[in-house]
């Protein structure tokens, strides 16, 4: 199936490491080809890129910018759609294709947009980099992508053999994902939630920039009056004139 408008955006989970607003990934990626000017006389119009090609580096980086370099279209790809996102940070998963085929290793890396997964010592590559004539060179280690759709598969805790899952609900409303050979409930990793400012939400330590508790309360009552009757009542302020009667001819 065609790689459609939703999955053109940046995924949930590629960019919850990183802890970075919705706004700043929008404006590092944005290409702007052409703007009118900023004249009364113009319509606000803008044409700017809206398809990317996406690979194993983020977004706001440079390394994509280089590949989405401007004016540079490159091959379509095709994505199969997922309707729920299966696979986290942490999970144990079995590879069932290439040379790693049977070994089991942990997800360490989540590229939504392509439906890939990174196996944390598995399906690696091997190149030889800095070979001169004193020297021999390096050998330098590339895990590669594998797609969670056919490539992987997520391991089963009580017996640890590959399974496929079904997210269902329990008795007290929590979404779990359970193992659709055994019933067992496959539970999400705590490193799921993990990002490069904090191990959990609760050991968090707020810093000088970020909003306090204490600004998030809600001081605003909403009320049927007019904002001069609100000010009125504060002030103590009470209506005493009789309006004229008034005639429509």
């Amino acid at each position: 199936m065609r790689l459609t408008k939703v999955l053109r955006c940046v995924g949930k989970y590629t960019k919850d490491y990183s802890n970075l607003p919705d706004s700043y990934i929008k404006r590092e990626m944005r290409q702007v080809y052409w703007k009118t000017p900023n004249a009364i006389q113009y319509l606000d119009k803008t044409v700017e890129r809206k398809k990317f090609s996406y690979n194993l580096s983020r977004p706001w980086t440079d390394a994509f910018k280089s590949f989405n370099a401007p004016k540079r279209l490159r091959k379509k790809v095709f994505v199969e759609p997922i309707k729920e996102w299966s696979f986290f940070r942490g999970d144990r998963v079995e590879v069932l294709v290439g040379k790693d085929k049977g070994k089991q290793g942990i997800v360490c890396y989540i590229v939504q947009e392509r439906n890939w997964v990174i196996v944390e010592g598995l399906n690696c590559t091997y190149k030889k980099i800095g070979k001169k004539k004193d020297f021999p060179g390096m050998i330098m280690k590339d895990e590669q992508p594998l797609l969670v759709t056919t490539e992987v598969s997520l391991i089963d805790p009580s017996d640890n053999k590959p399974t496929k899952i079904e997210w269902r609900y329990t008795e007290a409303g929590e979404k779990v994902r359970v193992s659709a050979r055994t019933g067992r409930i496959i539970p999400v990793p705590m490193t799921a939630s993990e990002t490069i400012d904090y191990k959990t939400k609760e050991t968090y330590n707020d810093q000088e920039k970020d909003t306090t508790t204490s600004m998030m309360k809600i001081t605003f009552e909403p009320k049927l009056k007019t904002f001069e009757m609100d000010i009125m009542d504060e002030m103590g302020i009470k209506e005493d004139r009789v309006p004229q009667q008034t005639y429509w001819y």
